[in-house]
């Protein structure tokens, strides 16, 4: 396993021990940037608009299509430490 990819599973670990519950906007970017990292770019279609927060997930995801899985990766890591 990469460096890169230890410390991103060490951080999806660490993400679910916060102090504190991080507010919504913060829990969509990180919703997204896992997502981004894991999957790639959303392949499946918005959510109607009957389901609102799978909406908003699909479009703060879909927000960083143009971002290589290495980039969200990284920024994950970032983000999860900074709220450590």
């Amino acid at each position: 396993m990469s460096d890169l990819k230890a410390r991103f599973e060490a951080a999806i670990a660490a993400s679910k021990d916060l102090s504190e519950r991080p507010d919504n906007m913060t829990l969509l970017k990180i919703y997204a940037l896992y997502k981004q990292a894991s999957s790639g770019a959303p392949t499946d279609p918005r959510p109607g608009f009957s389901d609102m927060v799978g909406r908003a997930k699909w479009d703060a995801w879909n927000a960083l299509k143009d971002k290589s899985q290495d980039e969200a990766m990284q920024d994950y890591i970032a983000l999860i430490e900074s709220l450590s």
